[in-house]
């Protein structure tokens, strides 16, 4: 079950990104450590410091030597950080393409209306 659901999280992540007039790829990429500043610094509303910590939580377990499943179980012990690994890539790619959208309309509006 939680298989299909991360995959079905990897396939909205990939729709998502293709959709056009959505952010790209790079564009995400690229704006994931301003998001992550903006977050921590309480100037994006869009996103929770504990859903970034969450974030930070699941990069701690990838890197991590200590595993709850043991990588030398071949299959299982992958598949684990695979599926951590799938879903921080699917959350950066969708909170990175909604702070994009947001700066974009952060900046219309100063355009719109100049101090």
């Amino acid at each position: 079950m939680a298989k299909a659901a991360r995959a079905a999280q990897a396939w909205r992540t990939y729709k998502d990104v293709t959709k056009p007039g959505s952010p790209g790829l790079g564009v995400r990429l690229r704006a994931v450590p301003k998001m992550i500043g903006a977050v921590t610094r309480g100037r994006y509303p869009g996103m929770g410091r504990s859903r970034l910590a969450m974030m930070g939580l699941g990069v701690v377990y990838i890197l991590s030597p200590i595993d709850v499943i043991p990588d030398f179980l071949m299959v299982i012990g992958v598949a684990d950080d695979f599926g951590v690994l799938l879903w921080l890539m699917g959350s950066l790619l969708g909170e990175s393409g909604r702070y994009v959208d947001w700066q974009r309309r952060q900046e219309q509006q100063v355009r719109a209306f100049p101090s």
